[in-house]
């Protein structure tokens, strides 16, 4: 990815700062948006300190016209656009039968539609080139919790979205990959924060660990890792596919 152009969404904080680290560490220019403006430029700060070109831009991924105007603003201070990964999302539970309506698109809108709209949008800045949109689903896009309904809806139609936007990017010519990331429980402050609303979360943590067989969560390295394979040219051949780094979760 040297000399590459690189936008992670959600960078301010765990997959996407470890994601957005690792690919300034390999010599790509990487745009950083989120909605938390301080954990952002924070993220900024620590790669401009160790040598590598970065930039900031707030953004809600929810809104059409922001999409519109960060891609612009990428490719104005860098010139080009070469690699997107939709990583911004949030999570909390609820069963089919307790989980609000309201809180359901919620959940759909930062995580479903916000991807549709990053993929969409990143496609039309860079079908003139080469590129790779590197799409942030989750095991439970594959494999359900009855605890997670909205969850499972949202991160499930990434993973089918990612499918149909890569074909439709071979049918048409482009040089544009997209594939999809399905992480099994990874220790982010996402996830701290979702034990956290529970008495017992110190007990869940534990039982969280156990379900995968081997015996432990991840890192946001592990993830970042295969995010920098599929937006590296070394993934060439690899398009509409689910990379799945998990620990053996869904092997079972």
């Amino acid at each position: 990815v040297l000399g590459k152009v690189a936008l992670v969404t959600g960078g301010g904080k765990g997959l996407g700062r470890a994601t957005a680290l690792l690919l300034a560490a390999e010599g790509a220019k990487i745009a950083i948006s989120d909605i938390d403006g301080k954990a952002g430029e924070a993220v900024v700060a620590e790669i401009r300190k160790a040598g590598g070109e970065a930039l900031f831009l707030q953004q809600d991924i929810t809104d059409e016209d922001r999409w519109i105007e960060v891609i612009a603003a990428v490719k104005k201070a860098y010139g080009a656009l070469n690699i997107v990964v939709n990583n911004a999302g949030i999570a909390f539970p609820g069963t089919a039968e307790d989980t609000p309506f309201e809180s359901w698109k919620k959940m759909i809108s930062v995580n479903l539609d916000g991807v549709f709209l990053g993929t969409k949008h990143a496609i039309i800045g860079m079908k003139d080139g080469v590129g790779s949109i590197v799409n942030i689903s989750s095991i439970e896009g594959i494999i359900a919790d009855p605890a997670l309904a909205a969850y499972n809806a949202a991160k499930g139609g990434v993973r089918i979205f990612s499918k149909s936007a890569a074909l439709h990017c071979a049918k048409s010519g482009y040089k544009i990959r997209v594939n999809s990331v399905h992480p099994g429980y990874i220790l982010t402050p996402l996830l701290e924060e979702y034990l956290d609303m529970f008495q017992d979360g110190k007990e869940r943590r534990k039982a969280i660990e156990n379900l995968h067989p081997i015996g432990h969560m991840g890192d946001p390295d592990d993830i970042a890792y295969g995010v920098l394979y599929l937006a590296s040219d070394e993934s060439k051949f690899v398009t509409g596919s689910e990379l799945v780094i998990d620990g053996g979760y869904t092997a079972q």
